[in-house]
Order: structure tokens, then C-alpha cells, then sequence
């Protein structure tokens, strides 16, 4: 059953659809916006009723070139108001490729890309922003969580 006044009016919030990937060396995968100081984790926003971890993969090969099945959540990162809407941030594990793994970054016209690279976890603290840095830092801490749909691992 549908309550009309659970869809009357949404929260408005953005939900970010990330993705922790590491090379064999333990390096992270970024990507460096044009938009923004500093880089980030893949990803990017979901499509209406688009699976997140979908989305998060979606995101990665369009950013990256990559095609990773996501089947884990490392972290779940809320961040209140500032100059954007509030967030939430949901961190999948990418796992690991190996090291001479190419990526295929989009012309910036097309991505708002300025490049992708690996970054040594020592250096994330000169390339991010800390609160990107922390956000890293924590899922590359965790233990993997199950991303379940309705209760099922999701496929």
C-alpha cells in the first residue's frame, strides 16, 4: 500500500554513489573534477529508483572506463547543509585491479573530468579535501557490509 503523504513531499537531499577501488599496492582510485578543489572517489548521484550500487557502477566505468561488480557497502557518510543541500554518501567497494589497469577518463567537455589516477594512501591528505581524506580513510578501515534489496543480497 502507498501512503500518498509519504510521496507528498521528499526530503530533499542528494545521495552520492561512491566507489573505493585500490591497485595491488594498496593505492586509491580518484578522480579530479574541474568543478571542485581537490579530488575524489568515483561516482556520483542515482537515477530515480535506480539501484545505488548499480549507480555506483554506472558512475565508475563512465568516469573511469572501469566495469566493477559492487556487491559491498564499506561506508555510510552524512554531511549536514553547507554551501550544497544536505548529503548522504554511501562508499562501495570497487575491490582491487591490478596495477597497469588503464582507465579511460572522458574529454573534460564531456565529463567535467580533469584527469584519474592512483594515489597513495599517505598522500590523500594533500590531494582531497579532509573531509574527503576522512571518508576514505574510514572505508578503507571497515569491514565490508552486504548491500541487501529487500532483505536479499543484491545481484
Amino acid at each position: 500500500m502507498c501512503d500518498p503523504r509519504l510521496l507528498a513531499k521528499p526530503p530533499v537531499a542528494r545521495l552520492g554513489c561512491l566507489v573505493l577501488v585500490r591497485n595491488r599496492r594498496g593505492d586509491v582510485l580518484l578522480v579530479d573534477p574541474d568543478y571542485m578543489d581537490g579530488m575524489i572517489l568515483p561516482g556520483g548521484a542515482a537515477k530515480p529508483n535506480e539501484l545505488r550500487h548499480l549507480a555506483a557502477a554506472r558512475h565508475l566505468h563512465t568516469e573511469t572506463g572501469l566495469r566493477l561488480r559492487l556487491t559491498d557497502l564499506l561506508a555510510v557518510d552524512f554531511t549536514p547543509a553547507d554551501r550544497y543541500l544536505e548529503r548522504l554518501n554511501l562508499v562501495f567497494d570497487g575491490g582491487t585491479v591490478c596495477d597497469d589497469t588503464p582507465l579511460a577518463v572522458p574529454p573534460q567537455h564531456r565529463s567535467d573530468l580533469l584527469g584519474a589516477r592512483f594515489v597513495r594512501v599517505r598522500e590523500l591528505p594533500d590531494v582531497t579535501a579532509p573531509s574527503q581524506a576522512a571518508r576514505i580513510t574510514e572505508a578503507l578501515a571497515n569491514r565490508t557490509l552486504p548491500i541487501l534489496l529487500h532483505g536479499q543480497r543484491a545481484a
